[in-house]
């Protein structure tokens, strides 16, 4: 029995750990436990996250909204989307939870016969039904399982995790097809102050934006705003404004009809070198790389 345990002994990540790159080329999943200490700011990646919370509560601000979570819960994160871990002190301390990250081609891979399985990124929260959640839940432990007893033919792990990940997704899209499931507004904090500024760059992208002119924005004084905006997103508004620039890039860079030159001028980057960096920072390639993926 012991070695029963071992075997089937669930993969773990460190809730301190800040990496938010994928290792392997299709998915990874894991189950961590405690405050997730390494994700206080606000950060983005070009794959998909669900988040499942096992034991506790859970908090994260998705753009604009806080989404207070507890057992049974499911966060859906899209691509490119700006998020954090919103600490609440003397909540978290006992939060376990089911982390799985998944790249757009191996979901686009699952997706036959027309079914769009990233469907269910439109929305961010959701809580199910019980018999609905154990389902869901079931295919998760399944795939986040360490290894499989007396699996020994080659290839089989696999065929099993894709057959695993292709139910659980088929699945969750129907459920979150249904309004009935959404998070509803006391589950929820909106933050005014994030939207205006994230408006307000989005339709400014291209032009130089001014701290000042933020804190005119949301009528505050610009030290007030510097700092009750880095208290709110772990990040600040110059950090803010380049990595929703970023953003800008990639999604031009995923269409594919303009060049490098053209990019990095039409989301407000003062010279190709800064847009370069700063892109390699985040995403460890260069853009023209970047362009291969999609």
């Amino acid at each position: 029995m012991k070695e029963q345990a071992k075997k089937t002994r669930l993969r773990q990540m460190d809730a301190a750990d800040e990496r938010q790159f994928m290792i392997q080329e299709d998915y990874e999943i894991y189950e961590k436990e405690g405050p997730p200490l390494g994700a206080l700011s606000l950060h983005y990646h070009n794959f998909y996250e669900i988040i499942y919370v096992l034991e506790g509560e859970y908090s994260a601000l998705i753009e604009d909204q806080t989404y207070y979570l507890k057992k049974g819960d499911f966060l859906l994160v899209d691509c490119n989307v700006m998020h954090k871990y919103h600490y609440v002190e003397g909540k978290h301390e006992h939060s376990k939870r089911i982390l799985l990250w998944i790249t757009r081609q191996m979901l686009e891979s699952l997706s036959e016969g027309g079914v769009d399985l990233s469907a269910c990124f439109r929305k961010n929260a959701y809580h199910f039904p019980i018999y609905y959640e154990e389902m869901l839940r079931g295919f998760l432990f399944k795939l986040a399982m360490s290894e499989i007893i007396d699996m020994e033919l080659p290839g089989a792990r696999a065929v099993l995790d894709k057959g695993y990940l292709t139910l659980f997704f088929v699945y969750l899209n129907a459920l979150c097809g249904r309004r009935e499931y959404l998070f509803t507004a006391e589950n929820m904090a909106e933050h005014p102050m994030v939207e205006t500024v994230s408006a307000y760059v989005e339709e400014h992208i291209a032009e130089p934006i001014l701290v000042e002119t933020l804190a005119e924005q949301v009528h505050m004084s610009k030290y007030h705003f510097l700092r009750k905006f880095k208290e709110l997103t772990g990040m600040t508004v110059h950090s803010f404004v380049i990595n929703k620039r970023l953003i800008r890039a990639c999604e031009a860079l995923k269409e594919g009809k303009k060049s490098v030159t053209e990019i990095y001028q039409e989301t407000g980057f003062a010279d190709y070198s800064s847009f370069l960096r700063s892109f390699h920072r985040v995403y460890g390639i260069a853009p023209s790389r970047y362009k291969d993926y999609f």
